[in-house]
C-alpha cells in the first residue's frame, strides 16, 4: 500500500490506497484468516498477508505501507503482510523480530489513538498521528511529498472521500491514483481502495477493486 488517510475523531475514517505490480495475484476483502476470526482484509495471494486488516468487533484497523531503508537478508526474510493482522490482534506493534522484515511503516488505529510504527531495517521509532487529516505515504508522515501537499487540504475539505478516488489513473507523482508501465512491459499501479470508518456505535468497511468494472464490492457494516 502506497497511501493511508485517516482522519481522528468520531468516527474515525481511514482509507487505504494499495499500489502493487498488477500480475501479482491477490483477492478481495473476507476472513481469510482462521487463526484471526472476525478480521477482514484483502488478501496478498504470493505471501498469504495482507495491506490493510479490520477488526470490527475490536473496532481497530491496521494498515502496511512499504518503507525506504536497508533490506532484510533474503535468507531470513519474511513478509511484511502478517504485520497487519497481528497488530489488530495485540493492538500493539507485533512481538517479532523486526530485522526479518524489509522497512515498513505500520498503522494501527482505534477509537482511542492512532498510531504510526516505522521500521528502516535499522531503527523502529514509533509516533503519535496527530489531530485531524494526516496522510502517510512510503517516506512516513512528510507533508512535502508531493502527493501530500496535493491531496491532504482535498481530503480536510471533502465531505465524501470517495470522489477523490474517482479521476483516472495518472504517472504523476502527486497523482493519489497512479499507473506506471514499466520499460519491462510490466505494470504497477492502483489496484484497490479501502474505505473503513470506526465508531463505538459500529464499522463500516468499503471496497473498491480498480481493476474490475464492477466498482464498490464487498461492503460490510
Amino acid at each position: 500500500m502506497c497511501t493511508v488517510i485517516v482522519k481522528t475523531g468520531q468516527p474515525l475514517t481511514l482509507m487505504g490506497v494499495r499500489d502493487e505490480f498488477a500480475d501479482r495475484p491477490w483477492e478481495g476483502p473476507g476472513e481469510h484468516w482462521p487463526e484471526h476470526p472476525g478480521v477482514l482484509g484483502g488478501r496478498d495471494l504470493k505471501a498469504g498477508g495482507t495491506w490493510l486488516a479490520v477488526d470490527p468487533d475490536k473496532r481497530r484497523a491496521a494498515a502496511l505501507l512499504n518503507g525506504h531503508g536497508r533490506p532484510a537478508a533474503e535468507a531470513t526474510k519474511i513478509s511484511r503482510g502478517d504485520l497487519p493482522l497481528l497488530a489488530v490482534a495485540a493492538n500493539d506493534l507485533p512481538d517479532v523480530d523486526l530485522t526479518h522484515y524489509d522497512p515498513f511503516h505500520l498503522l494501527l488505529a482505534d477509537l482511542t489513538r492512532v498510531r504510526l510504527f516505522s521500521w528502516d531495517g535499522e531503527r523502529l521509532s514509533t509516533s503519535e498521528v496527530p489531530d485531524g487529516t494526516s496522510m502517510i505515504v512510503n517516506t512516513g508522515l512528510n507533508p512535502e511529498h508531493e502527493r501530500v501537499a496535493a491531496f491532504r487540504p482535498r481530503f480536510e475539505g471533502a465531505a465524501d472521500w470517495r470522489e477523490l478516488i474517482a479521476a483516472a489513473p495518472s504517472a504523476d507523482p502527486a497523482a493519489l491514483i497512479i499507473r506506471h508501465e514499466l520499460p519491462d512491459g510490466r505494470v504497477f499501479a492502483s489496484l484497490s481502495v479501502t474505505l473503513v470508518t470506526l465508531a463505538a456505535e459500529g464499522v463500516t468497511y468499503e471496497f473498491t477493486d480498480l481493476t474490475a468494472d464492477s466498482g464498490r464490492i464487498g461492503s460490510k457494516a
